[in-house]
Order: structure tokens, then sequence, then C-alpha cells
């Protein structure tokens, strides 16, 4: 049997539109008679070469879900399915595409007033509800919650693209895109361009200091700190960055500052030097003890209630009482 005789239905992606699977394109060739399902745009099926489908069973047919409507009938009788391959990442097309409707005309009254500065507080937000996913993802293994949080962060992500692309002089998102792939490549050129080797992570993480510097003209090793970073966080990063650049311990704000008369700002910076100059994490060791304060004072509470106390007006020796361990 010829490609021609054989009925072949494509199922094309409904995110690439346009888009045909390479052995369609053989058939295309040959002259096969292409037809259109019903579901098909009109404008696709003339770009295509389509004709309505009417009753015939024969040739090739464009469909967009090929279980309804003609293209369930074609499968019915045997004809081979060809799918639309979609490479991976292409629903996050469908995301741009809900951003657009929701700020466009006779989309959401909400989002179309939304501007950079009125959306500032919900990316601090979702940020931090990030963060927290991660950490509990990493203590339990659900990544339901890690899922949903970072689909929040990406939706500021594209709202400001979008605020940005409606903005004279602005931006779109396929810019952002643009940008931060060719900032991936020119700063991994062991991996893209072959020009160099880098065998461990320390040492990609010293070349991308010195790629990063050089790309953004750098005066100091601390410019590039965000300044209003959480403060513990904040402290740990201007150190790692400080001694990078070879800066003596010793100069840190506080290292010389030990007894309890010490002044708490400078003190707070010290135990924040010290806990990254020994590898660790002060921001994340600082939010796991807060984290399981947290949970103390709610363990408390809820033994109380058990007790027929009113959690809202413990005294101090109730708070002893129930307090956990």
């Amino acid at each position: 049997m010829t490609p021609s005789a054989q009925p072949v239905v494509v199922a094309l992606s409904p995110r690439l539109r346009g888009v045909l699977p390479a052995a369609a394109a053989r058939l295309l060739r040959d002259g096969t008679p292409v037809h259109a399902d019903i579901d098909v745009p009109a404008e696709l099926a003339q770009l295509c070469g389509a004709h309505p489908v009417g009753d015939a069973v024969a040739g090739l047919l464009l469909t967009l879900d090929p279980s309804t409507g003609a293209a369930a009938r074609w499968v019915a009788t045997g004809a081979t399915v060809l799918s639309t391959p979609e490479p991976a990442g292409a629903a996050l097309l469908d995301a741009v595409a809900v951003m657009d409707r929701l700020r466009s005309p006779g989309g959401c009254p909400w989002d179309a007033e939304q501007t950079h500065r009125s959306l500032m507080p919900y990316l601090i937000e979702e940020t931090y509800e990030l963060h927290e996913a991660l950490e509990d993802s990493a203590a339990t293994g659900d990544t339901t919650a890690l899922r949903e949080e970072l689909g929040d962060v990406l939706l500021q992500v594209l709202f400001h693209a979008r605020v940005a692309q409606e903005t004279p002089g602005g931006f779109d998102i396929d810019a952002v895109a643009t940008g931060l792939v060719a900032k991936l490549v020119t700063r991994h050129p062991h991996v893209f361009a072959g020009s160099e080797q880098v065998r461990t992570a320390s040492e990609q993480e010293i070349r991308w200091d010195e790629l990063k510097r050089t790309e953004k003209r750098r005066q100091s090793s601390v410019d590039g700190v965000a300044l209003g970073q959480p403060a513990v966080a904040l402290a740990a990063k201007l150190v790692s960055r400080a001694t990078k650049a070879a800066l003596p311990v010793d100069l840190l704000p506080g290292a010389e500052l030990t007894g309890p008369d010490s002044d708490t700002g400078r003190s707070l910076f010290a135990r924040s030097a010290a806990a990254k100059l020994a590898g660790e994490d002060p921001e994340s060791a600082l939010r796991c003890v807060a984290r399981r304060f947290a949970d103390d004072v709610r363990a408390a509470e809820v033994s109380a209630r058990a007790a027929g106390l009113d959690a809202e007006r413990l005294t101090a020796q109730q708070w002893r009482e129930h307090w956990p361990g």
C-alpha cells in the first residue's frame, strides 16, 4: 500500500499548531490529499492547503484531537495516527498565553491594573513561600507544595515580563528567555564552547564569578550583592564575596567582639561571618531554629487547649508546664 493510500491522522499540537511531524511532510510531498477536521482553525487549514473532510476517509487528516470528530471515525477504520512531538518546556507557551489573556481587553480587571511596583510585595511573598516549600520538601520528601510554589514564582516572572512588554521601550518574555540563555552559555564556556576545562564544582564557582565580574565590569568584589535581602543573608553574602577576594578575616565587622557587652549588630555580623566561614548557612540555621520555636509554641498551645485552658491567656507557669520536651 502506498503512503497516500493509507489514511493518516495527524494530531497537531494545540500549542505548536502549524508544526507537523516529519513523517507527514513526506506524505505532503507525495501529493497525498489533505483534509482538516472541524476543530482545526480555518487559517491553519488554509496554510496547510487542507480541505474540509466531509465523509472522506482517505489521505491525510489534520486534527487537534484524534479522539473526536472525523478523526475518531478515521481511527476506527484503522488509520495511522501521527502526533506532533512537543519539546520539553512546551507547556510554558500555555502560561504565556494565559497571561496574555489576563492582561488583554476582556481579561481580568485586577491583573490589568497591576504594575511593577504593585507586584513587588507578591514577588517577595511568593519567594519566601517557595523557600518554605523547599525546606518542607527536604524534610518530608513531598514535592506537591514545591511544584505549586515554583509555579507561583514563575507567574511573577511572566507578570513582570508582560508589564514590561506593554511599556514603551520595554521587552517581552522571549527577550527574558533569550538573555538567560545567552548568560548561561557565556558563563559555561567549558560546556558550550569547549575552550577550557572545569573539573570540579568549586572551580566552576570561581570561574563563574570571574566571568560575571568581567561581563558586568564590576569594580568591587561586593558589587551586585542585593542589599535588600534579609540581614543575616546579606552579611553572609558579603562575607562570602569579600573573603573570596582574600580579605583577611580580622577585618570583618565584630571580629574583635566576644563579650556580652558587644554591639548587637556587629556581634550578629560576626556570628554570621563565623558560620559562613565554617561552611554553614547562617540564614538556614537561624530559620531552622525559628521554625522549631514556632512548632514548639503551637504544640504548647495545643496541649493547653487539651487541658481545658484558654491558649490565648496562658500564664508564664502554664506556658512552662505545656512546653514540649
